[in-house]
C-alpha cells in the first residue's frame, strides 16, 4: 500500500506522533486514518504510562489572558529537563492548558484527586436523598450515589474536560501525547485563574 506522506503529516498532526511512529501506523492499518490512531494511542498511552511516574523539577511558568483582558491564567507545567521545557511544543502545550482553563466557569481543581473530602461528602449526601433513589436498596444507592457524584464533579476537573484542541481526547489523555511525544513525564504543578471584579 502507498502511504503519501501528505496522510504521514496529517496523522502527526493529528496525534503529535513521530514521523515514522505515524508512517508505520498507517502501514500497519493498510492505511486507515482512525485504525492508525488508535494504534498509535495505544503504542504511545502505553509507553506514556511508564513515565508518569518520573520527577518532575524543571518546566514553566506561563499566562493567558482572555480576549478583552477580563480573564487570566497563571499555570505551572513541570516537566523532567530544562531542554523539553524550552521545546515549543511544551510551550504551546502550556498554553493550550491555561486556555482551557480560561474556557470554562466549571475548572477548579487539576484532577478528583485534588478534590476535598468534605465536597464529595456533600454532594453523596445530597445524591443519596434523590427521590429515585430512596426505595432502593442501600448498596446500589450507595454505588449509584457515588457514579453520579463522581461524573459531577469531574465537571470541576481541568484532566476529565474534553480538549478544546481535540475534542475526542480528554485534556488527560492530550498531556499523554505530549509526554509521548517529548518522551518524560510532565505533571500540571498548579494553576490560578483570574476574573475581573471577582475576588480570588
Amino acid at each position: 500500500m502507498n502511504i503519501t506522506s501528505e496522510q504521514i503529516k496529517s496523522l502527526r498532526e493529528k496525534t503529535g506522533a513521530g514521523m515514522l511512529n505515524c508512517k508505520n501506523a498507517l502501514v500497519e492499518n493498510n492505511g486507515d486514518f482512525e485504525k492508525a490512531i488508535a494504534f498509535l494511542r495505544q503504542k504511545g498511552l502505553a509507553s506514556a504510562e511508564k513515565k508518569l511516574t518520573r520527577k518532575t523539577q524543571q518546566g514553566i511558568i506561563t499566562s493567558y489572558i482572555h480576549t478583552g483582558s477580563k480573564i487570566g491564567v497563571l499555570i505551572e507545567l513541570n516537566c523532567e529537563t530544562d531542554f523539553v521545557a524550552r521545546r515549543i511544543e511544551f510551550q504551546t502545550l502550556a498554553r493550550n492548558l491555561a486556555m482551557q482553563i480560561a474556557s470554562s466557569n466549571s475548572i477548579q481543581y487539576i484532577s478528583l484527586k485534588d478534590i476535598p473530602q468534605d465536597l464529595w461528602d456533600e454532594e453523596l449526601k445530597i445524591e443519596q436523598q434523590r427521590e429515585d433513589l430512596l426505595n432502593k436498596p442501600e448498596a446500589i444507592r450507595e454505588s449509584i450515589s457515588k457514579g453520579r457524584v463522581e461524573k459531577t464533579l469531574k465537571t470541576f476537573t481541568l484532566l476529565n474536560q474534553s480538549c478544546l484542541r481535540d475534542p475526542d481526547l480528554t485534556v488527560e489523555d492530550y498531556i499523554k501525547n505530549h509526554v509521548s511525544l517529548l518522551g518524560e513525564n510532565i505533571q500540571i504543578g498548579k494553576f490560578t485563574k483570574f476574573v475581573l471584579g471577582e475576588n480570588n
